[in-house]
């Protein structure tokens, strides 16, 4: 693979369905969240749709309600499990370690840009000696500030003085793609995380990967685009 000759893109990468499988720490935690609260819960395959999103926009639609309080209450049990058990009820997909080192290697400049608050996302990546990778992890406050993805995207372009035409999101999720596009940055969807190919497909991303090993090659591509 012939690495582009002017100064490498930056990247922006997504954590959960991109870089590591949490399913079974997030869909346990909202079982546990529903459980305290004494509703019905959905099986683990009919959560793994709300695995991406923020909670705060989750737990409406799993409780069927916008009581404030009640969802205060469920992001509470919520994280006391995840914050303790959950985080690490986590893979990582074969693959990435080996695609960061390559990258990191060929002078890219490597975000964390997720939507798990940060709180937990810097835990995550120190568990699986990621940091050394990325320059800075940026995610959701716990108080809901940069819950939005294509917020989050608009604040750290402006923050690091980074000029979208060279910076590349890449994630699992329509949210992903779109708040990227929405900024202008150029777009990588990754199908083998938790969105469905047609919704990847549907965001418009410039290309899609369907492995971890699909994403080197994709970012060399789109910067000979430039």
């Amino acid at each position: 693979m012939t690495e582009p000759t002017h100064k490498p893109l930056t990247l922006f990468f997504d954590l959960d369905g991109t870089l590591s499988d949490p399913r079974e720490g997030i869909t346990r935690s909202l079982q546990h969240a529903l459980e305290c609260l004494g509703r019905p819960y959905p099986s683990k395959s009919e959560l793994k749709q709300f695995i991406g999103p923020p909670l705060r926009w989750t737990f409406p639609r799993l409780l069927g309600a916008d009581d404030e309080s009640l969802i205060e209450r469920a992001l509470a049990y919520y994280r006391d499990r995840y914050g303790d058990v959950g985080l690490f009820e986590n893979e990582v997909y074969p693959g990435v370690p080996e695609l960061l080192q390559a990258l990191q290697g060929n002078g890219y400049r490597m975000y964390l840009v997720t939507s798990k608050p940060k709180v937990y996302s810097d835990r995550i990546i120190r568990h699986f000696g990621f940091d050394r990778f990325f320059a800075e992890v940026f995610g959701p406050e716990l108080n809901g500030r940069f819950d939005e993805k294509v917020e989050l995207i608009e604040f750290i372009l402006r923050e690091l003085s980074l000029d979208p035409r060279r910076t590349i999101m890449i994630g699992d999720r329509a949210r992903d793609i779109e708040s990227g596009r929405t900024h202008g940055t150029h777009t990588i969807g990754v199908t083998y995380g938790f969105g469905s190919l047609a919704e990847i497909a549907a965001a418009g991303p410039d290309q899609i990967c369907h492995s971890p090993n699909d994403i080197h090659p994709a970012i060399v591509r789109q910067s000979e685009r430039l």
